[in-house]
């Protein structure tokens, strides 16, 4: 839809740059077409649209032409392109001899300044450092909000679909899994990009010493579930198989939010003494995760064996995952801002 900055994110081999090739006529579709209104201008992989024995000024002519601009609406926006870019000073060199972060830079001003309709930006941004990256996001929302065109938006960074898109798709294996308001794409995002299950069984052989045999979540009644109530607490099972005694060996679980930011963690020796080493043999552990804990949303776990700065024996991630969900319970109290609601109590002191 015009002026719409849409998010479309999914896992590698989802579809998503296969996508964008076919909208940008890169590619063309094996089956059905692509209708659209207006001038595309895209940014896929890095040099995209670019004659490598052409310098970078006579790239930007180049680039304009194929968007179907005339020279004088180029020549007026050539400056602009120039300084946003940042490589005024190789603007008249061979791009060839551009590193792949001044491609970028200049590929994407390019096309966010030749004023096209609707505007394809992949992954590419991620090349570029990190002032740019924030320049770039905040061109792209000036193109959307000023100028009410669009953006298809591709990216593995949830923080940046989230800050820039008004709607998301969620591809899997060349479908829409899901399309709606960026927060609920972003929340199953999780799901489909790391399988999650209540349950994870070790299918393939390992020769570590000490290795994980299957992971389960478990609610409070003792249920196999990935779906908890924020009013309940929950198991995490981990089965080892211990070959061999090392000293100070443990366990650590991770908890990652749907944008990949690390909540807490905490490890076997959070309870028990070093010393208490893991005997050979197999054993199961079980770690208690209280009620109101986490707040509602989507959560991956990362589980492994390891002893700490010296050795890592075995590591489970992006396979189990957990849903919290508010059930309407103690909603007032859940209603804050941050990741986790942890333990605490306040005291007051009279001063005299």
């Amino acid at each position: 839809m015009p002026g719409e900055v849409l998010g479309i994110i999914g896992k590698n081999g989802a579809g998503k740059s296969t996508l964008l090739k076919i909208l940008s006529r890169v590619t063309g579709p094996t089956t059905g077409r692509i209708d659209y209104n207006g001038r595309i201008g895209s940014l896929l992989e890095v040099g995209t649209g670019f004659h490598y024995e052409l310098t970078g000024r006579e790239n930007i002519f180049l680039n304009g032409a194929i968007l179907g601009m005339t020279k004088s609406e180029i020549r007026k926006k050539l400056d602009e392109i120039v300084d946003f870019s940042g490589v005024e000073q190789y603007i008249d060199t061979p791009v060839k001899r551009y590193s792949s972060g001044m491609l970028v830079r200049l590929g994407f001003a390019v096309a966010a300044h030749l004023e096209p309709e609707i505007l394809v930006v992949d992954e590419v941004l991620a090349v570029g450092d990190a002032e740019f990256q924030k320049k770039a996001i905040g061109k792209m929302q000036e193109v959307n909000t000023k100028e009410g065109r669009t953006v298809l938006f591709v990216s593995h960074n949830m923080a940046a679909v989230k800050q820039l898109c008004t709607r998301g798709i969620l591809l899997k294996d060349g479908q829409i899994e899901c399309d709606g308001t960026v927060v609920n794409i972003i929340s199953n995002y999780l799901i489909t990009d790391t399988q999650e299950y209540a349950e994870w069984i070790r299918d393939t052989s390992t020769d570590s010493e000490i290795y994980i045999n299957n992971i389960k979540i478990l609610n409070s009644k003792g249920i196999l579930t990935n779906t908890i109530a924020t009013e309940e607490d929950f198991v995490i099972s981990i089965r080892l198989t211990i070959l061999k005694q090392y000293e100070n060996a443990t366990v650590a679980i991770r908890f990652v939010n749907a944008e990949n930011i690390p909540i807490f963690t905490t490890s076997l020796h959070d309870c028990l003494d070093p010393s208490e080493i893991l005997e050979i043999g197999c054993c199961d552990l079980n770690v208690r995760i209280s009620k109101n804990i986490l707040i509602p949303g989507k959560y991956s776990l990362v589980i492994a064996c390891f002893i700490s700065r010296i050795k890592l024996f075995d590591i489970v991630e992006d396979k189990i995952g957990i849903s919290i969900e508010d059930l309407g319970v103690r909603k007032k109290d859940l209603d804050r801002a941050g990741f986790v609601i942890p333990y605490y109590k306040w005291e007051k002191i009279q001063c005299l």
